[in-house]
C-alpha cells in the first residue's frame, strides 16, 4: 500500500515558488495539523476587491539579512494553537510547495517564528498520503 511513497527525513530542504523562496528549512512536523512560517510585518491590503496579506520572511535560520518582501491572497483567519498551548488567531494563504520534485499546493499559517528552531513547519495535512517519514534522516530531498 505504502510502496509508492517517497520517504523524507524529519526534517527536509523545500521551495515556495509562488512566494519567491528558492530554499527554506523545514522541520516535518506530525503533532501538526497546519503548516506554518514565519513572517513579520504581515498587513492586509485590499486589491482588486481581494484581501491580501503582504510580509516578510527571513528564509534562512539565524539570518536576519537576508529578505523576502512577498504576498498573497488572504484565505481566511484561523485560531491556532502553538507549542506552548496558546490559541492564536493567525492569517492562513494558500501557496505552491516543492519537495522530492512534487509540487502541490497547501495551506500555510503565517506567525513570527523568530524564537523557533525552524522558519518553517510543514504540517499532517501538507504531506498526508504524499510522503512516509524516516525520523532517522534528513534532507533526503532536493535543494541541498
Amino acid at each position: 500500500m505504502h510502496q509508492h511513497l517517497l520517504t523524507i527525513g524529519w526534517r527536509e530542504w523545500v521551495a515556495l515558488p509562488s512566494l519567491g523562496i528558492g530554499k527554506i528549512k523545514a522541520k516535518i512536523d506530525t503533532g501538526a495539523r497546519s503548516s506554518s512560517l514565519h513572517a513579520f510585518d504581515i498587513q492586509i491590503v485590499e486589491f482588486q476587491g481581494q484581501q491580501r496579506v503582504r510580509f516578510k520572511v527571513h528564509p534562512i535560520q539565524r539570518d536576519t539579512i537576508n529578505t523576502v518582501s512577498t504576498e498573497a491572497d488572504l484565505l481566511e483567519y484561523r485560531p491556532i494553537r502553538n507549542s506552548g498551548g496558546h490559541t492564536e488567531l493567525r492569517p492562513v494563504i494558500v501557496t505552491d510547495l516543492e519537495l522530492m520534485g512534487k509540487r502541490w499546493l497547501i495551506e500555510l499559517t503565517l506567525t513570527n517564528r523568530d524564537a523557533m528552531g525552524f522558519r518553517m513547519l510543514l504540517g499532517r495535512q501538507a504531506i498526508k498520503g504524499r510522503f512516509l517519514i524516516d525520523c532517522h534522516q534528513s534532507f533526503l530531498g532536493d535543494y541541498k
